[in-house]
């Protein structure tokens, strides 16, 4: 199932984040984006949209991508496996699955920043 949130925000300007775009781009096309959250919750209402912008931004293949609807109680595929407790979570991984990076719920920035300055730091 998708997420309804990770719907790209049209009103998103990729100029304003051209480094972070920049960042996810480059890694594009070796990392995987797992997404968990829930169209009714209110915290992936607001910063789902513009990471799914920013993901749409950097021409990360659709493949890359994958979304975990959860339900009010917060279950759903993965979030056993992955220790998921809030969302929105999105949890970078490399192609052989080892979790470079993630993002929860309340970090100071929004996710497309948060984890492009990972990326970067990792490099």
């Amino acid at each position: 199932m998708s997420l309804e949130t990770m719907r790209p925000n049209p009103t998103w300007d990729a100029a304003s984040y051209e480094d972070a775009v920049d960042t996810l781009a480059a890694h594009g096309d070796e990392l995987v984006y797992k997404i968990w959250g829930g169209d009714w919750c209110k915290d992936c209402r607001a910063l789902l949209p513009d990471f799914g912008a920013a993901l749409e931004a950097a021409d990360v293949p659709d493949e890359r991508i994958e979304e975990f609807a959860l339900d009010r109680d917060k279950q759903g595929p993965g979030v056993e496996e992955y220790g998921i407790d809030r969302i929105p979570t999105i949890v970078v991984e490399t192609d052989d699955g080892e979790e470079v990076t993630r993002f929860v719920e309340e970090e100071a920035v929004p996710p497309a920043i948060w984890l492009a300055d990972e990326l970067e730091s990792d490099d």
